[in-house]
């Protein structure tokens, strides 16, 4: 398929009762049967601006057998929508033969890597304690280390899901590690900003990141926050004369920033920098994943869908100024006058 001559028709431009032939990712992939026992596949199709499901249910056996998850295939079909969502019923379906190019099928930040990477270098630069400033030396010295830190997502789906969202998070939990630390003299700043900057490392181990992103066998099996804590562990080998109990204040901080044993923290919270540094990432968390979602839901008027995983609608409507709700109301008013 030309992408020269043919535009990707991309998701979030797509629209009920249109019909679509175009490229997509295939990141899920499930052959089920109906109540009547025949089979259909179903999948999740993306590109960087986000997912459709697909239906598949003429031929369900014979073409799933043609690709994988994590693949590209050219799908045709209709589209419709179900609870609110847009979904393709697929009436054929062809594997490429021809590469395509990668970042239209996988999202990247909004932000500059490079002016990101320089900004959390100037905050870590500002840490005091010898010892700790030795610590984030030895990643940032890390050419191996800073080169996946700058690509990794920060998560597999909910917040800072895309290329380049880990250094993203970390720089904006560490800019209100060091306002917070600001407003409450009594935390150690230098703890904190260092437990900011290096709460998640463990994520660069715990996804893969090709034109999917997904959890690695050591991401399911140990998750990224005993991988962070490994990864301290490894360079204070290094680091002479470390003080311990500042490495272990430390390692709290990352074991326990989850906040709860439900969210998969090994630890609560047990100090003040402790608190801090959980409460900080877990606003920074919800506002980009909930900012992300409400962006993206399709659902016609001011409330979103259903949010399962918080159990409620989100308003989306803005509150507007009252000069535009005026503007509206004499619009609405004219608009009668003309129509009675």
């Amino acid at each position: 398929m030309n992408m020269e001559k043919h535009p990707h028709h991309w998701i979030k431009d797509i629209v009920e009762d249109e019909t679509v032939k175009d490229c997509y990712l295939v990141k899920q992939k499930r052959l089920g049967t109906t109540r009547k026992g025949d089979p259909f596949l179903s999948l999740t199709l993306a590109d960087r601006t986000g997912e459709m499901e697909g239906r598949v249910w003429e031929g369900a056996e014979r073409l799933s057998s043609l690709f994988h998850e994590g693949e590209i295939i050219e799908v045709e079909g209709s589209i419709s929508s179900y609870r609110g969502q847009i979904q393709i019923t697929i009436s054929d379906l062809k594997i490429l033969k021809s590469d395509l190019d990668p970042d239209i099928f996988i999202e990247s930040g909004p932000k500059d890597i490079s002016g990101m990477m320089q900004s959390l270098r100037a905050i870590i630069r500002g840490v005091k304690n010898v010892h700790l400033r030795a610590l984030n030396d030895s990643f940032l010295s890390d050419r191996q280390f800073v080169s996946l830190f700058r690509k990794a997502p920060a998560a597999k789906n909910f917040h800072h899901g895309y290329l380049g969202g880990l250094l993203e998070h970390t720089l904006s939990v560490c800019r209100m590690a060091g306002q917070v630390a600001e407003h409450y003299p009594e935390l150690d700043r230098d703890l904190l900003i260092t437990g900011a900057f290096l709460h998640d490392t463990g994520k660069i181990r715990e996804l893969k990141f090709g034109l999917k992103i997904d959890y690695s066998n050591e991401g399911r099996l140990i998750g990224h926050v005993v991988l962070s804590t490994m990864m301290v562990d490894e360079k204070l080998r290094v680091i002479k004369n470390f003080p311990r109990e500042l490495a272990v204040r430390l390692k709290h901080l990352i074991l326990s920033h989850h906040g709860s044993y439900e969210f998969g923290s090994p630890k609560r919270p047990k100090f003040l920098e402790a608190f801090a540094l959980h409460l900080i990432d877990d606003l920074d968390a919800k506002i980009n994943g909930l900012g992300r979602y409400m962006e993206r839901d399709r659902k016609e008027g001011e409330w979103t869908e259903f949010n399962r995983m918080f159990e409620r609608y989100f308003l989306k409507a803005k509150i507007l100024p009252e000069e535009e709700k005026l503007d509206i109301k004499i619009d609405e008013v004219q608009g009668s006058l003309f129509t009675s």
